[in-house]
């Protein structure tokens, strides 16, 4: 989405040639093929655990780190080389998101008209905000200190970090339609003085 908004700013004129089906093709190979291969990772590591007999998940899903507390053994040297790899692929779409918003920015800002910089800020917006409400959930989620951590933090954090963005992601990229917005502004209105 980064890369899309880039070149519709900066590279108007070369959208359709920089962006074909091609490019489109490879970019989700590539998204997919590192999320599966993550997702391996992880699997292979977590299912070579040894595990306590009479164990229980405390959550409605299995996740790596409430795996890791039923391990009977020392697995965080294992861990940590899948966390390394993680972390590097986060590094890197990390960095291609912010060179290619601080791209997006400065050519906005060199736009003349204010009508032409709030357009162009605001087809950027509904993708920042969605990354970073997934970011950072995702990452109090895993990097929070065990100190604070308790079965009824994990689950709500879990629940915070996978059904949370996906949910919002909708409604975070349709506030750019204003019927939409005016829709959302009558039923705030129509609700809110009933509880006053």
């Amino acid at each position: 989405m980064a890369y899309d908004r880039y070149v519709a700013i900066c590279k108007p004129l070369h959208y359709g040639t920089l962006l074909g089906s091609r490019a489109c093709v490879h970019m989700a190979a590539a998204a997919w093929a590192s999320g599966f291969l993550n997702a391996v990772l992880h699997t292979a590591n977590t299912f070579s655990l040894p595990l306590y007999q009479d164990s229980a998940v405390d959550q409605f899903f299995c996740e790596v780190p409430q795996i890791l507390k039923l391990s009977c053994s020392d697995s965080y040297l294992r861990e940590i080389g899948v966390l390394v790899f993680s972390i590097c692929l986060f590094f890197v779409c990390f960095v291609f998101i912010f060179v290619s918003y601080m791209q997006i920015f400065w050519a906005v800002l060199r736009i003349p008209s204010e009508q032409g910089r709030h357009k162009a800020f605001s087809t950027c917006l509904p993708h920042l905000a969605a990354v970073s409400l997934f970011i950072s959930t995702g990452m109090f989620a895993y990097l929070k200190p065990p100190s604070i951590s308790s079965t009824a933090l994990d689950l709500m954090v879990a629940v915070l970090y996978s059904l949370v963005p996906p949910a919002v992601n909708p409604l975070i990229y349709s506030m750019r339609n204003q019927e939409l917005r005016d829709a959302l502004k009558k039923l705030i209105q129509s609700v809110v003085p009933q509880y006053l």
